[in-house]
């Protein structure tokens, strides 16, 4: 790296050395205020330090290079010159803020200083150039607080102390209500804190609180919390963060002051409406901390016309010019208004498409923008159930948004509650309450409707498993206080008993009392638009994993375009089904199983005439049955009893039968195509019932395409056994029936050698299905069910980018597709002269990265439950406009 490079970037002035397109090198944040200035718009002067530096930083044992400090000391005269004041100067002085800002937005993980420059003398001059000591001595024990618990390693809750005992002294609430006496005071007492925690004076020299300044920016790029939340958002191959410093300006001088947040459009909704809040007289981060209630934005108008005014032209200008929704930041110092920030903003899932259909309609974007804009995964936002917007109740208390969606449910506090009370009334909905939740918790977590906690964050573990879980959950509502020994909860005034009934908005972070009447979600409206832009887009087809005719037909409400997983195991559970099954395993021969077998039949057909009705001419691939036998008998002594006496025989009898299943490896045991080669009347009812279920539904009048699956296939040899019973029962039924159905006969390549030998396989096979759960688990040698000991180690320590299991690993689970799709290819084309279908059926199928690699290696089709199949439809659009390139969207 040459010490002539340029180092650092200034804007100020109606001029910039930067430029918005410049965010790898300096950040969102620098690079957006260069672009403002440039613009005209009114921005404090500053300069910014690249990212470059912050990774020269760490690459040479943190050492800043050489060329560094002149360029900031050119860059300080610059702005110095701007702004007409001098850092360290008492009669004139200048202070700044040192802000983070990397090329993605990383809100409050990184560090921040304000009021940089205070000294003693500087405080003193300070007062008498604003005529306001309260407003100078406040602004230096703010500066004694973050630098010294930014740069210096003091924790904050020691200076918390000392203001909480001064407060407590003088009798008063809030800090607004200390004087300038007692803030002279308390910078005194931060002092003494700051030297009995460091071992030296708070430095009196501007230039070394500017320098310890710029280092704990950089130091932060590392520290635990940023860390986490880019291995959270998957963030990587960032250089590091840029530092900004830039010229302060206050809020807080007086009426004509002031200082708020705002967006360019509704966040929440996605109205073009200018949405926002302000607080007259107040600092930033009075607005983010809840010190004061603040004003609505339209409330400006009536305080600040001019300033209003302004703001709205430089709403539309930032619209017109970013073509994207903006979240500003703004500060208006005796009547002159200054921004400080533009960045995108974020938005919720409903918002996010609303905002890129509408900016379509307006001419801002066309539709492949559009399409790249909406994150897919934000599309759960609109998959769930949603307060009714008739609904009138009014939130009592609000948290952290962690999971969306609404869930009303009776209060349990604590995971044996929910536990006890889901099994004594499985149909009565509970919504877990806690201060936070653990991993011992997960049992009531999955049974509740939604989760809410008093304490935590967005990455908190409550906030992690809901997302994952697709459940409703509301974090950090330190508005609820929990009693378990009286079994309440206080939240606010209100107080609510366990039983009583809660509800949540997580979308909005929103609590309410009693239940409050939701609404189904549905594909409409803008969200409708989009999908239909998507659908023209892309080339790979979509369908659902399936059961069961009602999330059948949803899937087809979502826009599935066939089932690509129907798990027949899944039937076999209820009354009288799982009786007719145990009595199928315990039988003592095969004349015992195919008397149990013919009770399960009409089950089977039922079920399959009901799926084929529901897909209506769309194909349905149905999985022969997967699981080990031993999955539907309990291991217990108490539920074998239950069961010899279900099946009339004895409890020795069921309790040997376990133990001849028993394997110490099950993934890796008797399942899969290996049962219908032991037990080959299994695989022949099967088969017969789809057939059976495919001739009654075509007899009414309706298509039908079913595709028949044998899971679990190592060798062609095992597909050729089950195949070839497969279709003498298939003939066999036909021909009994007088009526023929097209059907087809496939394979799950899901073991390690059978992607390698799929040209084999493919001479037999008239489908792929890669089903990536089961060759992700045989490929890496991990059990999904118990990687949870050393899966996060793998993640913190970058052993493994990301869960293999969440997003599909394309180094190398991807590589076996590969090889199995070319070959499996080549072959079907040369043995059949057909186009061999491949398509992959895994969780994966719903993720957005895995779709994209399914797109690269050419499948027809990937397979998802039936709320990711949207977010599938705009992730397989988003492949191909992306042609091998990162999208850049909101997140």
């Amino acid at each position: 790296m040459s010490d002539s490079q340029k180092f650092v970037y200034s804007f100020g002035g109606g001029k910039a050395d930067g430029k918005a397109e410049m965010k790898t090198l300096l950040g969102g944040k620098g690079a957006n205020l260069a672009e403002m200035s440039v613009l005209g718009i009114p921005v404090p002067p500053g300069f910014t330090i690249t990212t470059e530096v912050c990774a020269a930083y760490y690459e040479g044992d943190k050492k800043l290079p050489e060329a560094v400090k002149p360029q900031v000391q050119a860059a300080i005269a610059e702005m110095e010159k701007l702004v007409g004041t001098k850092l360290g100067d008492p009669a004139n002085p200048l202070l700044v803020s040192v802000r983070s800002g990397a090329a993605l937005s990383m809100p409050g993980m990184m560090n921040t200083i304000l009021n940089l420059g205070l000294s003693d003398a500087v405080v003193e001059g300070m007062a008498k150039k604003t005529g306001n000591p309260r407003f100078a001595y406040d602004g230096y024990r703010r500066l004694i607080d973050m630098f010294g618990s930014t740069a210096m390693g003091v924790d904050h809750e020691h200076f918390e102390h000392e203001l909480e005992a001064l407060k407590q002294a003088k009798g008063v609430k809030n800090d607004t209500d200390l004087s300038a006496d007692d803030l002279k005071v308390l910078v005194e007492k931060y002092k003494a804190v700051y030297k009995a925690h460091t071992g030296s004076d708070f430095p009196q020299d501007p230039i070394e609180q500017l320098w310890a300044s710029i280092m704990a920016v950089f130091n932060s790029w590392m520290g635990k919390k940023a860390v986490e939340y880019r291995r959270i958002e998957r963030i990587s191959g960032l250089k590091g963060t840029a530092v900004n410093v830039q010229a302060m300006v206050f809020g807080n001088m007086g009426s004509n002051s002031g200082t708020g947040v705002a967006f360019t459009r509704d966040p929440n909704t996605g109205a073009d409406e200018f949405y926002g809040d302000y607080l007259i007289n107040a600092q930033g981060e009075d607005v983010v901390a809840g010190i004061r209630t603040p004003e609505p934005i339209a409330q400006l108008d009536q305080e600040m016309p001019k300033v209003y005014e302004q703001l709205l032209g430089i709403r539309k200008t930032l619209e017109s010019h970013y073509k994207e929704m903006q979240d500003i930041e703004f500060t208006v110092q005796d009547g002159t208004l200054y921004m400080l920030q533009t960045r995108s903003g974020k938005r919720t899932g409903s918002a996010a498409v609303r905002i890129a259909v509408e900016m379509v309609k307006e001419g801002l974007i066309d539709q492949k923008t559009a399409l790249q804009r909406v994150n897919p995964e934000s599309l759960n936002h609109l998959l769930l159930p949603q307060l009714d917007p008739k609904a009138k109740d009014k939130p009592v208390a609000q948290g952290i948004a962690a999971s969306p969606g609404a869930a009303s449910g009776k209060v349990v506090l604590s995971a044996e509650a929910a536990v006890a009370h889901a099994e004594a009334h499985p149909d009565v909905k509970i919504l877990l309450v806690r201060k936070e939740t653990s991993p011992e918790d997960v049992a009531g977590m999955h049974l509740a409707s939604g989760i809410l906690t008093s304490t935590g964050g967005k990455a908190s573990h409550a906030a992690v498993v809901a997302r994952g879980w697709g459940k409703p959950c509301v974090v950090g509502c330190e508005a609820v206080r929990i009693d378990e020994k009286t079994g309440t909860v206080r939240i606010g005034e209100h107080t609510v008993k366990a039983g009583d009934y809660l509800t949540i908005n997580g979308t909005t972070g929103d609590v309410m009392i009693g239940q409050v009447a939701t609404v189904a979600p549905s594909i409409s409206g803008h969200f409708a638009e989009l999908m239909e832009w998507a659908d023209k887009i892309r080339t790979l087809k979509v369908r659902t994993n399936a059961d069961t005719p009602i999330d059948s037909a949803k899937a087809r409400e979502f826009g599935a375009e066939g089932i690509g997983l129907c798990r027949t195991e899944h039937m076999f559970f209820g009354d009288q089904r799982i009786t007719a099954m145990r009595k199928m395993i315990v039988a003592d021969d095969v004349e015992g199983r195919k008397a149990a077998l013919a009770e399960l039949e009409p089950f089977q057909k039922a079920d399959f005439v009901g799926i084929f009705e529901a897909m209506d001419g769309l194909p349905v691939t149905i999985r022969l049955l997967d699981p080990p036998l031993h999955e539907f008998l309990p291991h217990d002594d108490k539920g074998q009893a239950e069961v010899a006496k279900q099946l009339g025989v004895t409890a020795q009898k069921v309790k040997d039968r376990v133990e001849q299943l028993h394997e110490f490896n099950p993934m890796l045991g008797f399942r899969g195509c290996r049962l219908p080669i032991v037990y080959p009347e299994i695989g022949d009812m099967q088969v017969r019932a789809i057939i059976e279920a495919a001739i009654e539904v075509k007899k009414k009048g309706k298509s039908v395409l079913p595709e028949i699956m044998i899971p679990l296939v190592g060798t062609v040899e095992e597909l050729v056994f089950v195949k070839t019973r497969a279709i003498a029962e298939a003939e066999a039924v036909m021909k009994q029936e007088g009526t023929k159905v097209d059907y087809l006969i496939g394979t799950m390549i899901e073991v390690p050698r059978a992607a390698l030998t799929a040209d084999k396989i493919a001479e037999e096979a008239e489908f792929f299905s890669f089903g990536t759960n089961d060759l992700t688990q045989m490929t890496f040698g991990f059990s999904r069910d118990d990687i949870k000991g050393f899966m996060p180690t793998y993640l913190r320590e970058k052993i493994l980018p990301v869960d293999p299991f969440q997003t599909l690993d394309a180094n190398g689970v991807g590589q076996l597709i590969e090889i199995g799709v070319a070959k499996g290819r080549k072959a079907r084309k040369e043995k059949a002269g057909e186009h061999l279908k491949v398509g992959i059926c895994g969780e994966h199928g719903g993720d957005p990265e895995s779709v994209a690699f399914c797109h690269v290696v050419g499948m027809d089709y990937v397979s998802c439950s039936p709320y990711r199949v949207p977010i599938a439809r705009l992730a397989a659009a988003q492949a191909v406009l992306a042609e091998g390139k990162t999208i850049s969207r909101d997140r």
